[in-house]
């Protein structure tokens, strides 16, 4: 907790789109903020909105998670003192095939993904456990059940950050702690992310768009409930369903029409 006894939440890709969603919607729960993410200009710009609509106090963390000094500074800030919650949002997509796009690229994405995610859950869990309180929430993907044309190392990374959360889930579990971890997994969501890779929405149909606002609110509710896997929206949930049932050589079919329709190759 902390001085002002509120509960403490680091949320790291802060800046815009959903991390920024997460902050707006705990601090109107009553939550005081850690902002992380690498414009430090949107980060004091969206700290001093939170502290004029909700009395919170937040503090900003400028850091690049894809660098060792950045990361190694959010884990030094995790320790002490340590939130109560840890929202692991930073991230970001490409597009095109994996051997024709910039190996810098790829290898920022993994380093943000897989690396930055767990480190810092470790930092967090080392003190959360003996705490015996806590939660990690873990932003993954729909795409991180599939495999798909385009985006190969994005598909690939959310694969390992959903066997990541559920793993930490099993053993947390199995040693009785009562802590929790989630593994969200939305859909299209409008935010900057689809702008940053230059993607047209309009490839899109409109119903599968989801609200930045949908989507936390469905986070912070599964993890009330304890769910382990929070896949926003019923039309996603039945896409998850199909993957998790068809056969290998069909779904593979499948994700390879959809992609030449799609012009996702």
């Amino acid at each position: 907790m902390t001085a002002r006894n509120r509960p403490l939440a680091l949320i790291t890709g802060a800046s815009a789109g959903i991390g920024a969603t997460f902050a707006r919607a705990l601090a109107s729960r009553g939550y005081d903020l850690i902002l992380v993410a690498r414009r430090r200009e949107r980060l004091e710009e969206l700290a001093r909105e939170l502290e004029a609509r909700h009395g919170a106090c937040v503090e900003t963390l400028p850091a690049d998670l894809a660098d060792d000094a950045g990361l190694r500074k959010v884990e030094e800030r995790i320790a002490s003192p340590a939130p109560d919650l840890l929202v692991n949002n930073a991230g970001f997509g490409t597009h095109g095939r994996f051997w024709e796009a910039p190996l810098e690229t790829q290898d920022r994405m993994h380093r943000v993904h897989v690396i930055a995610t767990m480190r810092l859950t470790h930092a967090a869990l080392a003190v959360m456990v003996p705490r015996g309180t806590g939660a990690i929430i873990n932003v993954s993907s729909v795409a991180g059940f599939a495999a798909s044309p385009g985006n190969v190392s994005y598909c690939a990374t959310k694969h390992w950050i959903n066997a990541f959360t559920e793993g930490l889930y099993l053993e947390l579990k199995s040693a009785g702690s009562q802590v929790k971890v989630q593994a969200l997994c939305p859909g299209f969501t409008y935010s900057e992310f689809h702008d940053v890779m230059g993607r047209d929405r309009s490839l899109i149909p409109q119903p599968w768009w989801l609200q930045p606002e949908y989507v936390v609110n469905a986070s912070l509710e599964g993890l009330e409930r304890g769910e382990l896997f929070v896949v926003p929206s019923f039309r996603y949930r039945m896409v998850v369903r199909a993957i998790r049932i068809l056969p290998d050589g069909l779904r593979r079919r499948l994700t390879q029409v959809y992609a030449r329709r799609r012009k996702l190759e």
